[in-house]
């Protein structure tokens, strides 16, 4: 090996070690999960106006450093539903670049599953950013 390479690859081993692993959300404790989880990040500051808007709200948690708010929904809510931008749809819950695990700020109370509806939180979101919802839109030929 010559010298390029050598420093190539110490830069990506460098480059590798400083990406934080991905984090999963835990759900608490005693909550079954039987449709399996997937999260919904959106920007904090919409967080207090969604959960207004919502007859139900499941696990959410907060990540105070990229200032998101994590909605536990089943798995699969990603299926035929475009969630606008900036929202960021997240399978297996699985947070990308954390530097810390989120913070549980809500969890349902009398509940036994984690989640938040997905199309009652689908269509919130897209009141809170004005987007009409995907199925509303006309169809071009």
């Amino acid at each position: 090996m010559d010298l390029d390479t050598l420093v190539r690859l110490e830069r990506r081993r460098t480059a590798a070690a400083s990406v934080p692993p991905p984090t999963r959300l835990a759900v608490p404790e005693g909550m079954s999960q039987p449709l399996g989880c997937d999260a919904v990040a959106v920007p904090a500051r919409y967080g207090p106006r969604l959960m207004a808007r919502l007859p139900r709200v499941g696990c959410v948690y907060e990540d105070v450093d990229a200032a998101l708010w994590w909605w536990i929904v089943p798995a699969d809510s990603d299926v035929a539903l475009e969630w606008p931008s900036p929202a960021y749809y997240a399978a297996g819950a699985v947070v990308p670049g954390a530097q810390s695990a989120p913070s549980l700020i809500h969890s349902p109370s009398g509940s036994e599953v984690p989640y938040t509806p997905p199309i009652p939180l689908y269509l919130a979101w897209c009141g809170a950013t004005g987007t009409t919802p995907a199925w509303s839109r006309a169809v071009r030929a």
